[in-house]
């Protein structure tokens, strides 16, 4: 039996520069991997074909779900004949742009190389992992990652210095879908300063990279839900040095140089009911 944790990721900074003639969008974004994360283990069964176990019930354990959807490209590609049973403990929040459903596909990919001793190098991994999804390369390797193309180019940057996290995802699902349909990408008054945060991080500048967060996709899903606004609003209230929506949303994350300040957010946030998944964490390297 073999077991993984599969980390969750925010964006420090996620640019949309074109939609392109195939319907995807040209991004640049710098990803983030954090401390949530869900835990998958693997093992071999006498019975051929794929099984998975959730204990979450809106998540499907059928071949819809992205777990599956690796552990077939990965039997397939190294024609593993051995059934494989897999289970998810899930804590990270769903469909909340966090990249939940990517981060355990890549999981997959790390835990059946080591199951079956597979001969599978990071980039033919990530190769693999990009016909699921866009965020798949980059959650197979994490970190701090400047991310290009469709989100498979990938640059590693230095990591942040130290500091806290409030994470909170408000009890609604946002479809990312929806998000880039209803984002007038060609027409964005506003981009994000995508270089001068690589440069704050560079220099380990946590002022430098609280002050350049920033979404472009803030444009269309804060519109569509006004609590997302409130809950930065009040992490920034409560000390945050800046606070911002990850990914496509829902989640909103402030950072704070203060332990206890974030732990006293956390509770602010929880007690005007703004969302009840919030998290303390911290960046992960």
């Amino acid at each position: 039996m073999i077991t993984r944790k599969a980390y969750a990721k925010i964006n420090l900074c996620l640019d949309v520069l074109r939609r392109r003639p195939d319907g995807y969008h040209d991004v640049k974004m710098i990803m983030q991997t954090v401390g949530i994360y869900d835990v998958l283990t693997f093992e071999k069964k006498e019975e051929p074909g794929i099984t998975l176990t959730v204990d979450h019930a809106e998540i499907p354990a059928d071949g819809d779900n992205l777990i599956v959807k690796a552990a077939r490209l990965v039997t397939d590609t190294y024609q593993i004949k051995e059934g494989i049973h897999i289970s998810l403990q899930k804590n990270i929040p769903i469909a909340a742009g966090m990249a939940g459903g990517s981060t355990d596909a890549a999981a997959v990919f790390h835990g059946l190389k080591e199951l079956f001793d597979l001969p599978m190098s990071v980039e033919e991994m990530k190769a693999l992992g990009v016909k699921i999804g866009a965020d798949v390369p980059y959650c197979i390797e994490g970190g701090t990652k400047l991310s290009e193309g469709i989100g498979e180019v990938l640059t590693p940057l230095l990591a942040p210095p130290k500091a806290h996290l409030v994470i909170a995802k408000p009890d609604i699902n946002v479809s990312t879908k929806f998000v880039y349909e209803n984002l007038h990408a060609n027409s964005l008054a506003y981009h994000p300063d995508v270089d001068g945060m690589t440069e704050a991080l560079a220099q380990g500048d946590l002022q430098g990279i609280t002050k350049r967060l920033g979404n472009v996709l803030e444009t269309v899903t804060v519109k569509e839900y006004p609590v997302i606004e409130e809950i930065k609003t009040l992490l920034k209230e409560k000390g945050a040095l800046n606070a911002l929506m990850s990914g496509s949303g829902p989640t909103v994350f402030g950072i704070f140089a203060d332990e206890k300040e974030a732990e006293t957010a956390r509770e602010s946030v929880l007690l005007k009911g703004l969302a009840k998944q919030v998290f303390v964490t911290e960046f992960v390297n």
